[in-house]
Order: structure tokens, then C-alpha cells, then sequence
């Protein structure tokens, strides 16, 4: 019986790994996962029962300099779960100094006064000598309540650093139902695995400027999932390039994005995609709000 709680935001600059330790956190894949920046469009609550205690987790958009609406929709996502939650772990890779962007963040965790713990990932790719020096190098910048490093692809570490979250638990009702592993609608998972293909198919700038919307979502009599997708990008030459050669590339996100969608859904998926042009949408308030982006 949960009897205790702790909410927990994700920090951290883009690619270092955020959404992959949800993922492994919760053993589903409840956030999106690519080598590209700013993956992570929006707040995702994450829900990880462990004996009487029900963590909630807020991964966040990677911390990165906006150069669009969206980019600030993004970042400010950001800054405001650094504040009222009972901590926030800053994923980091194991370089040996303090960027940016880490420093930015560690300045909004400073005003926010909330305790931190900082979570060294990929420490299967580096040696342990250049791992200390980056603990030393962390640990005098700011006093974390705990030093995590962990390999959220191959799950080292993940007990101590739930033992960690732990600390920051009070007592409380569950906030969500225990079958509940996030607070993100069906659609909008179906939306995001199709942008995932996106992402992982195309190259540059294209998958960047891609808003992926269901707009249908019926099942038959028969168990089977009729669902219609609408790809929408900023300009004429890229949904072109979204297409392919003779429908060749959409047919392949398509094929993708189904067997994903039809491992979450537990059944049978018809997916039909369409691609549609909406000129620089991640600048127009409007546009970002019908897509979901709204504060």
C-alpha cells in the first residue's frame, strides 16, 4: 500500500539520456527516445511504485538555447518543474567539466532552493579515474544531497538511485493509480512514436519542424484500431523529403511507428499518414496550441 510519495523532476541538457532513464525507471516506454536534440517536447509525468512508496517523475525538454515559440515553450517547461517539487536529479554525462548549460541549470536549482542530486550517466564510457575527477569537479560547485553515477541503457545503478529519490518522500496519498505508469493520453503517445520515426528517419532540420497530430482513433467490432495520422511540417521541400522517393520514406515511418503503436495498444493497428505543410509553425502561438504546446 503506497503510503508515501515524492515528485522528482528530470533535468538535464538535451541527449543526455533523460527519457531513457524514465523509461528504464518504469520498465515502459512512456517517453520517446532518439540521438537528437529536443526529443522531449513537453512535461511527461512518469509514475514508479516501489513497496510503499509512489515516486513521480517529470521529465523535462533537454536545457538548450531557444530559437523558436516552441524552443521558449520548451525551456520554460524547464524552469518551472525545477520549482515545487520535492527534488530534482540533474542528468549529466561524464564530462570532465561543468558546462553551460549544467551551470544554468544548477543556477535555477540554487533559486529554486530545492535539494538536488546529481546523476552522472553513461558511466559505461569512462574509466574510473575520469569519473572521480568529475565527481570532485560537480561536488565543488554545489552541495548535492547525493553523487548517482548510473548507465541508464544498461540499468547500473538504478536501485541507489531510487534508494536516493527515496530520501525525499513524505508521507501522503498515492497521487496516481497504481496500474498508471503515465499521465500521457493514448493519442498523444500515438502522436509521439510516429514523431520518434520522424526523428530517427530524417536527417537535419526536417524532423525538428514536424508536429504529428491522430485525428482519428476508432476500434472496429473486431478489436482492430483504425487510426489516422496527420504529419505536419514548415515547408513544401521537406514534405517532399518526408515522403520519399515514390512514398518510400513515409511508407517506412508508417511501417515503424505501427509496430510500436500496436506494442502499446496490445492489438491490431490500420495506420494511414498524411503530410501537410503549416509554415513556421514553432513560431505561431496558434499553431502550438492546437499541437499541444500551451502552458
Amino acid at each position: 500500500m503506497i503510503k508515501k510519495t515524492a515528485m522528482i523532476t528530470i533535468a538535464g541538457r538535451p541527449n543526455v539520456g533523460k527519457s531513457t532513464l524514465v523509461n528504464t525507471l518504469t520498465g515502459e516506454k512512456v517517453a520517446i527516445v532518439t540521438n537528437k536534440p529536443q526529443t522531449t517536447r513537453n512535461r511527461i509525468f512518469a509514475v514508479v511504485n516501489r513497496e510503499e512508496t509512489q515516486f513521480v517523475l517529470l521529465d523535462t525538454p533537454g536545457f538548450h538555447k531557444a530559437r523558436t515559440r516552441l524552443g521558449d515553450y520548451m525551456v520554460n517547461i524547464v524552469k518551472e518543474s525545477v520549482a515545487d517539487v520535492d527534488a530534482v536529479a540533474l542528468i549529466v554525462e561524464p564530462l570532465d567539466s561543468v558546462g553551460t548549460q549544467e551551470e544554468l541549470l544548477i543556477g535555477q536549482i540554487e533559486s529554486a532552493g530545492v535539494p538536488a542530486v546529481l546523476v552522472i550517466n553513461k558511466i559505461d564510457t569512462v574509466k574510473k579515474e575520469e569519473l572521480l575527477r568529475i565527481i570532485a569537479r560537480y561536488a565543488a560547485r554545489f552541495a548535492f544531497s547525493a553523487i548517482v553515477p548510473i548507465s541508464a541503457k544498461l540499468g547500473q545503478g538504478i536501485g541507489e538511485l531510487l534508494g536516493e529519490f527515496e530520501k525525499f518522500a513524505v508521507e501522503g496519498p498515492q497521487l496516481f493509480p497504481e496500474d498508471m505508469v503515465t499521465d500521457q493520453p493514448e493519442k498523444q503517445i500515438i502522436a509521439e512514436i510516429v514523431r520518434e520515426k520522424l526523428l530517427l528517419g530524417l536527417d537535419r532540420e526536417v524532423p525538428h519542424g514536424t508536429a504529428v497530430e491522430v485525428t482519428k482513433f476508432s476500434e472496429r467490432d473486431d478489436g482492430i484500431i483504425d487510426l489516422d495520422v496527420t504529419i505536419y511540417c514548415e515547408k513544401q521541400s521537406h514534405k517532399g523529403m518526408i515522403i520519399g522517393k515514390n512514398g518510400e520514406m513515409l511508407k517506412r515511418i508508417g511501417q515503424q511507428a505501427r509496430v510500436d503503436i500496436e506494442k502499446f495498444m496490445g492489438g491490431k493497428v490500420f495506420l494511414q499518414t498524411w503530410v501537410k505543410v503549416k509554415e513556421n509553425w514553432r513560431d505561431n502561438q496558434t499553431a502550438m496550441r492546437n499541437f499541444g504546446y500551451t502552458d
